[in-house]
């Protein structure tokens, strides 16, 4: 049994729905039962936001038994409404693509470079900022470059 449940926290995390505040449940059938499991973040969502609408739980009461704010409450149910089940899986944060090294501007990078091998991240820093107008960390520039020569570019 200890090794169901260690291989089923093993495929959670690897989907990427393990709850990281499972502590926080404190619903009744989550700390009590077998079948409803609180590391299961999409069930622990499913759970709260049946409990509203088909139980009439108030909200604020349903978001702090199963370890969530209002915002988020009202965020989940949003998601849920618009993607169905699908919208309770968690999505990767932040940006889905370069927004401002983007292909113009690293083409204008690597344009720079090859015109002077010496430059160096802070010297392309502001170079790009005078040209496009974009502040962006020497950092990234870096780790854009790597990833271009990476894939050959």
């Amino acid at each position: 049994m200890e090794n169901d449940e260690r291989n089923k926290e093993a495929a959670l995390r690897t989907n990427g729905t393990l709850n990281p505040r499972a502590e926080r449940v404190t619903d009744a059938l989550f700390v009590k039962g077998s079948f409803f499991d609180a590391r299961d973040l999409v069930q622990v969502k499913y759970e709260m936001l049946r409990r509203v609408r088909e139980e009439g739980m108030n909200v604020a009461e349903a978001a702090a038994s199963f370890g969530f704010s209002r915002v988020a409450f009202y965020a989940i149910q949003r998601a849920w409404q618009c993607d169905g089940i699908s919208g309770l899986l968690p999505r990767p944060r932040g940006p889905k693509h370069a927004h401002k090294l983007n292909d113009e501007v690293m083409e204008y990078v690597r344009a720079a470079q090859s015109e002077d091998a010496t430059l160096r991240a802070p010297a392309l820093v502001t170079l790009v900022r005078k040209r496009f107008g974009v502040e962006v960390h020497p950092r990234s520039i870096e780790r854009a470059l790597a990833r271009q020569s990476k894939k050959g570019l």
